[in-house]
């Protein structure tokens, strides 16, 4: 190191950043090799769209932690793989293209060279050697050989079924992309069509997905949000049978409830409800159909909506009680779940009590609440008198065989009646042994159902990868050779549909009329291309060997990088990117091609950033904030600094200005604090061990927070013991080797977060290479250990719980600490905090408005 730098230039971000940002790019400082003597860490963005013309700051609340923990680790000593690449494909993509009146293929080229740019403009240490982009056949490729090896496992294949269109984006959708009739980008008139299309049989793997989930680290939501996808169900299926004999299967995970069945539902698009209504409902049912096809999913099991349907004039036959009932049709039955019929037990199911009630249907009971020393001969009571019902205060003389009209269903545990021979058993009982009485008379099994249905894969749009299928009126359907990938995708000047339903590349007839693979006789070649999941299922293990040609990913650098350590984004990708990609490792690992069957270790969701007004940023409420105009007014380290401090990572948060600003103060107190405190040639003999704990306390508590991504408590220990350092410095306490420590020190804690000004100081200082070269500093135990207390928590007044903090924990330590315990959590449920106080050492109270009007 050099002497004391005398003349200190002001802060000037604008000049400072750019220089560093060639510096880096022109050493190749970040990019990633295999180093076997090196712990490996691979840190990931979710994939972005270039559906727009570039980022805005709420983009880069998911890409400046990511890089902030990319470069904390590389200086932890692993060896970082921290890419970036474009989910090209797909129908964003292709419709910001229309929007604009350019080829897609340049709108992505442009595009991504803005995101690019940008990305680099806030600092973002990605190794651009390895960026990839799913347009691009070097890649889509593999995406078609990927296609293959599962229709070669039976996990790709074709089928005609029901089907989302939308008749203005011209393409399949699915479930998740339709609400209320309305596709995801606003367009009324979705309705569902048969359609042949592709599917990728995700449900093999069903079970694994869910057990699967307690492998990995993930936000207990998001495993939550996939397990309810998949909706996993243990019970059986009951046979009904229609009065010419026809056998109609239901599922049941309550077979307890059989003889209390008063009427039985199928979903609209039931193959059997053609033939089962009669002459004089026909118009009327048909009418229904074409109503409930309309609707989302979602709507259609509203818990809230009133009820609707239809008789088709038909009865069917309860297997169990030889009861004659009625068949309906109605749209809270989904064709997609069980088999698409369900019994109506209004007694013990609420939507079919709802429904019940609705059209007059009879409520017939057969599980009474558990009432003690009752007798079977006792529910035989006629005529019951009941007025505001609740379960517990229910009598043996309130019960009757017959028509109850309750005010709601009872779903809980009880005692069998009207049930024949299985009175007065326990209805948990009930369930086994009526369960095995239909298994002996053959008419019920053991079943287990999904809501999960296949992937659909196919799409009627031009921009994706094309699926790698012939039609040959000898051979049938017939894969594409492996040598003659990839299919190309061919240019087409006029790309978008034009009503007819085929995808715009039937319009070519260069590209469909091909020559059979097999028999070398005439064929077509398949025009739909594949959805943009397809691409994002596997691009994480391209990253690993984006330039190897002999395959997918070259197996050596696949099993060092893999899987993922931690990969970050939205929650908005919670169930189908994240479900798909599972499935996809898990099927090729089936086939050899990877040791692992997870591949995502570790997931983060970032929370959202709103405009200034607490709407989210879009174009059309002119409240897009561009990271350009922050950089250049403030700094690109001023907006990570923001960025990181404004809130908790997963939470949702307004933009201000006011917050921006005292991030720049905060890089300025920072740099006074080096222009005017720090001398390399100075030598101190006067230790301070009060800095010396309070510098240990300060790595040791940074160093876990970008562990733990709690960034803002990261940024916010750091702001502390600036300010420490400063009043030291203005009280000129500072001419100490403690303090000198603590400046050499503190260049190596703001480097991962404020990589531009830390390198800058870092150089100024007179140190050698590079900050971020540098290894991350440890701390002493002992001096790093905090003094604690016991500090008593009050809700709403009343002593609820105890926790151990800190002596100088802050309040927003001691926020994190008490409302992480589930006891407080429990205490507060339902209610909305109203404040909060905190007396160091003392006391935590929590009011709550729910407290307040007590």
């Amino acid at each position: 190191m050099s002497g004391h730098v005398r003349e200190w230039p002001a802060y000037r971000p604008q000049a400072i950043e750019p220089k560093w940002q060639r510096e880096w790019e022109g050493r190749g400082l970040y990019e990633a090799r295999e180093t076997p003597d090196r712990p490996e860490f691979y840190c990931l963005d979710f994939f972005p769209y270039p559906s727009g013309e570039g980022l805005h700051v709420g983009h880069c609340r998911n890409y400046i932690p990511t890089d902030v923990i990319a470069r904390f680790k590389r200086m932890q000593g692993y060896n970082v793989l921290h890419p970036m690449g474009w989910d090209a494909f797909g129908e964003p993509t292709e419709q910001f293209a229309i929007t604009h009146g350019i080829h897609p293929r340049e709108s992505t080229d442009r595009n991504t060279a803005n995101f690019r740019r940008q990305m680099t403009l806030i600092g973002c240490s990605y190794d651009w050697t390895r960026e990839i982009d799913s347009s691009d056949p070097r890649f889509y490729r593999w995406t078609q050989w990927f296609f293959l090896l599962l229709y070669k496992s039976g996990l790709a294949y074709r089928d005609t079924s029901w089907q989302w269109w939308c008749p203005v984006c011209q393409t399949t959708l699915s479930s998740h992309e339709v609400s209320g009739g309305v596709c995801w980008r606003g367009h009324s008139g979705v309705t569902k069509r048969e359609i042949p299309s592709w599917y990728f049989r995700i449900t093999k793997y069903a079970d694994e997905l869910i057990s699967g989930l307690d492998q990995v680290d993930w936000p207990e939501s998001i495993k939550t949000m996939q397990r309810n996808w998949i909706g996993r169900s243990e019970g059986y299926e009951i046979d009904f049978k229609t009065e010419a004999g026809e056998r109609i299967p239901v599922f049941t995970t309550r077979p307890d409830t059989v003889y209390g069945a008063t009427f039985f539902v199928l979903a609209p698009e039931h193959p059997m409800v053609a033939r089962l209504a009669v002459p004089s409902q026909r118009a009327e049912v048909e009418g229904y159909i074409a109503a409930a096809v309309g609707k989302s999913e979602i709507e259609r099991q509203a818990e809230t909506k009133e009820k609707s349907g239809v008789f088709t004039g038909a009865h069917i036959t309860n297997p169990l009680s030889g009861e004659r009932i009625p068949v309906w049709i109605a749209d809270y039955v989904l064709p997609t779940y069980g088999t698409g019929a369900v019994m109506g037990v209004p007694a013990h199911d609420q939507r079919d009590y709802g429904f019940a009630r609705q059209f007059g249907l009879p409520v017939k009971v057969v599980i009474a609440p558990p009432i003690e020393d009752s007798k079977i001969e006792d529910w035989k009571i006629e005529d019951p008198k009941i007025e505001d019902w609740k379960i517990e205060d229910w009598k043996i003389e309130d019960w009757k065989i017959e028509d109850l009209r309750l005010p709601e269903a009872h779903t809980g545990p009880g005692i069998m009646v009207n049930s024949g021979p299985f009175d007065g058993l326990a209805n948990e009982e009930g369930i086994q042994r009526i369960g095995e009485y239909l298994e002996e008379r053959g008419v019920g099994r053991r079943a287990v159902q999904y809501k999960m249905r296949d992937w659909l894969i196919s799409r009627q749009r031009y921009w994706g990868t094309p699926i790698p299928i012939v039609y040959c009126q000898n051979c049938g359907v017939v894969p594409v050779p492996e040598e003659q990938l990839p299919v190309l995708l061919p240019a087409m000047a006029d790309f978008a549909p034009d009503g007819s339903g085929r995808s715009p590349l039937a319009r070519l007839p260069e590209f469909v009329d091909t020559t059979c693979p097999e028999c070398e006789g005439p064929a077509r070649r398949e025009t739909d291309t594949m959805g943009g999941f397809a691409c994002s299922s596997w691009y994480y293990l391209r990253f690993a060997s984006p330039h190897y040609d002999e395959g997918p990913f070259e197996p050596e650098a696949m099993r060092y990088w893999m899987p993922v350590d931690v990969y970050v984004g939205g929650a908005e990708h919670a169930v189908l990117h994240l479900l798909y990609a599972r499935f996809w490792t898990k099927a090729i690992a089936d086939a050899g091609l990877v040791p692992f069957r997870e591949p995502f270790a570790r997931l983060m969701n970032q929370g959202q950033l709103l405009g200034p007004a607490g709407q989210r940023m879009s174009k059309s409420r002119g409240n897009v904030i561009i990271p350009d105009e922050m950089v250049a007014q403030y700094g690109a380290d001023a907006l990570r600094v923001y960025e990181m401090f404004m809130a908790p990572f997963e939470q949702d948060v307004a933009w201000s200005t006011e917050g921006i600003n005292g991030a720049r103060r905060f890089l300025n107190r920072i740099w006074n604090l080096y222009a005017e405190g720090y001398d390399a040639s100075a030598q101190f003999q006067e230790e301070d061990p009060d800095l010396e704990r309070r510098l240990h306390k300060t790595i040791r508590r940074v160093t876990q927070r970008i562990a733990d991504f709690r960034f803002n408590t990261m940024i916010s220990t750091l702001m502390e013991f600036a300010n420490e350092l400063s009043e030291r410095q203005r009280s000129g306490n500072w001419r100490s080797g403690s303090f000198h420590q603590a400046l050499e020190t503190v260049m190596l804690l703001l480097a991962p977060a404020v990589p531009h000004i830390a390198e800058e100081l870092w150089q100024m200082t007179g140190h050698a290479g590079s900050v971020h070269e540098q290894t991350w500093p440890d701390w002493n135990e002992d001096l790093a250990r905090d003094e604690v207390r016991q500090i008593p928590v009050q809700v709403d007044g009343k002593v609820r719980g105890v926790v151990e903090l800190a002596v100088d924990a802050t309040q927003e330590e001691a926020e994190e600490e008490v409302f992480s315990r589930g006891g407080i959590q429990q205490r507060i449920a339902g209610r909305e905090v109203e404040k909060v106080f905190y007396v160091p050492g003392k006391i935590f109270s929590i009011v709550t408005k729910a407290g307040q009007r007590m």
